[in-house]
């Protein structure tokens, strides 16, 4: 019997070990990463989940400020009463948005200090962001609130909450703010819920894990390193939209809560929403692989928060109607 050439018996146990040695180091990585993850959780107050959180606040804000910037510097209309004309008419519109949003930080100071009452611990934001509000002239649907509480809402949001006719006009969009505020406290529950800091905190660990099982692609051909590595993206997108759906359903009850103590009318919510929905012209994808619940998810949770809302409102409100 012949025996085996002694260099292609040493080369194939210098594989084996190299690959072993490898898959060890690439479960210590993943063991690691688990460990982190569990170790910076912390309760979300407003709704008993759990989050990921491995930047601090004030980090956090410091690159809201600056996205904030960045952002309306950018925007090519400019910014109303900032970097545009303000006539009377600009005026108003911005003194509008801005009374809402003083009204939405007062009731999350005061939403934050029920919840400090109820015996939850956290760290309350509410009285040390540095609340900006701007409007932006645009024909884009949109608003925000970043990480400090950089608020900006954009004029053609304004219609959809308004006479929703396709036209940006104050003297009727305007005349009732109650559905402009469901966006505003919506917008500012992301914030006081540091889901820009949790994003952030899930996007470093999805970037750790890649890195950990690249590790144990060295041997692999490129097409099986492409499948693998496509399957961890496809895997980390999938869980990233989880989470992003449930930071959305999470700021849809926060606004609502913020609403019901500023005096907005929580039952202009739903049809709010349902607007919102429509924006999508029918080409949203399926809930699973979107980052937002889908319209009936968002109607089927107001439907199920109403009651409470509308009696807590008419409870706090009612010399209001």
């Amino acid at each position: 019997m012949r025996r085996p050439r002694q260099g292609y018996g040493r080369g194939r146990g210098r594989s084996g070990g190299l690959l072993g040695g490898r898959f060890k180091i690439v479960i210590v990585a993943l063991i690691g990463l688990a460990v982190y993850w569990v170790s910076n959780q912390q309760e979300v107050p407003f709704s008993g989940r759990n989050q990921l959180i491995t930047v601090s606040i004030d980090e956090a804000s410091q690159l809201g400020e600056q996205s904030y910037v960045q952002i309306l510097q950018g925007e090519p209309g400019g910014v109303l009463c900032e970097t545009t004309r303000c006539g009377p008419v600009e005026a108003e519109i911005v003194e509008k948005v801005r009374t809402i949003g003083r009204d939405l930080q007062r009731a999350a100071v005061q939403l934050e200090n029920e919840l400090l009452a109820d015996g939850y611990r956290f760290e309350p934001v509410s009285e040390k962001f540095n609340w900006q509000y701007n409007v932006v002239p645009s024909e884009q649907p949109n608003a925000f609130c970043l990480p400090g509480g950089y608020v900006a809402v954009y004029t053609q949001i304004m219609d959809v909450a308004g006479d929703n006719d396709g036209v940006f006009e104050p003297d009727d969009d305007l005349r009732d703010l109650d559905k402009l505020a469901v966006i505003m406290g919506h917008e500012i529950g992301h914030a006081l819920a540091h889901h820009g800091a949790e994003r952030m905190s899930q996007q470093k660990i999805a970037q750790l894990g890649q890195m950990a099982v690249g590790l144990g692609l060295g041997d692999m051909g490129v097409a099986q390193q492409r499948a693998v590595m496509g399957a961890f993206g496809f895997a980390a997108s999938g869980g990233l939209n989880k989470f992003s759906r449930d930071h959305e359903t999470e700021a849809d009850k926060i606004g609502l809560d913020l609403l019901v103590r500023a005096c907005y009318d929580p039952r202009e919510a739903p049809e709010l929403w349902e607007r919102m929905g429509a924006l999508s012209g029918g080409q949203a994808p399926p809930e699973w692989m979107s980052t937002h619940p889908a319209s009936e998810t968002r109607a089927d949770n107001f439907r199920r928060w109403m009651p409470d809302a509308i009696a807590e409102y008419e409870a706090n409100c009612s010399g209001r109607f």
